[in-house]
């Protein structure tokens, strides 16, 4: 896998990359696994916008992925590897032993006909494989990882992340976030080891505006090229800095940097160590 170039035959061609995808199975989808799902345009039940430059895009069937991978002790032989226009990685289809087909997020490495297990109990520590984390050797990188017991991976699922398996404490194992936060999670929740697929993600410049239309977000204009009357940023002659202590919102709300995170909430406890926050450049 690798971040393919083009010829510069035009200024967006130019700047233009993609990611390489002539590895990945061109297969069609199976209707039993697959669902249609409503675009909001970023408006709620009242048709009101509450989520800004929303709309349009290209159209898209969502795959129903196995975030759980709840068929227990019973291998499942990787089928193929494919591209989802849903999120940032690619997934899998995998077959079972009776015949069931799911689809999973890949792992980076995994390739196809390879043979993976999830198990409720300690299994061979392979890329691919799921387990409770208190049977995951340390230092090993997982991905796809459960908060709570059973009710399936919820964090770590993007291209690319991992979080790495540092300690136990009691209860808990420690893993170390791709934010770089240390958070505590039961030992009994599982996650899957390795690293998700499609790591040169992060590299890809989209190059040209139509790309992010596809993508169905709708442009953005800058608080400072507005009027006053709409924008704090807004006004002054020619080109003028905010004129405010911070940046704010449309509605007048403190933003870029403003922690969003609730005191007092429960999960608080099991954080060991916050995130660092990277520097805007």
């Amino acid at each position: 896998m690798a971040v393919k170039l083009y010829k510069p035959t035009t200024p967006a061609r130019r700047k233009t990359s993609v990611i390489d995808y002539s590895h990945l199975d061109k297969t069609k989808t199976i209707k039993k696994l697959t669902v249609r799902i409503a675009k909001s345009g970023g408006r709620n039940v009242a048709g009101k916008i509450t989520v800004r430059h929303r709309g349009g895009g290209a159209k898209k069937i969502y795959r129903l992925v196995d975030f759980k991978r709840d068929k227990y002790d019973r291998l499942a032989k990787v089928i193929s590897l494919e591209y989802d226009p849903n999120r940032s990685a690619f997934i899998s289809l995998v077959q079972y032993e009776d015949g069931e087909r799911r689809y999973i997020i890949a792992a980076e490495g995994l390739s196809k006909g390879e043979t993976i297990v999830s198990s409720k109990n300690k299994a061979e520590a392979k890329v691919g494989n799921r387990m409770p984390l208190q049977f995951i050797p340390l230092g090993l990188s997982v991905y796809n990882i459960e908060l709570n017991p059973g009710l399936g991976g919820s964090i770590v699922r993007a291209a690319g992340t991992a979080a790495i398996l540092q300690s136990f404490d009691e209860n808990y194992a420690l893993l170390k976030l791709p934010s770089t936060e240390i958070r505590k999670i039961p030992k009994t929740s599982a996650a899957t080891i390795g690293r998700v697929s499609n790591v040169d993600k992060k590299n890809v410049r989209l190059g040209k505006a139509g790309r992010k239309r596809h993508m169905g977000i709708r442009p953005t204009v800058r608080g400072k090229a507005m009027n006053p009357c709409d924008h704090p940023h807004g006004g002054g002659e020619g080109s003028q800095p905010i004129g405010l202590k911070h940046p704010k919102t449309p509605w007048g709300k403190p933003a870029l940097g403003k922690i969003t995170r609730k005191k007092g909430k429960k999960s608080d406890k099991l954080i060991v160590k916050k995130r660092v926050k990277k520097k805007r450049k």
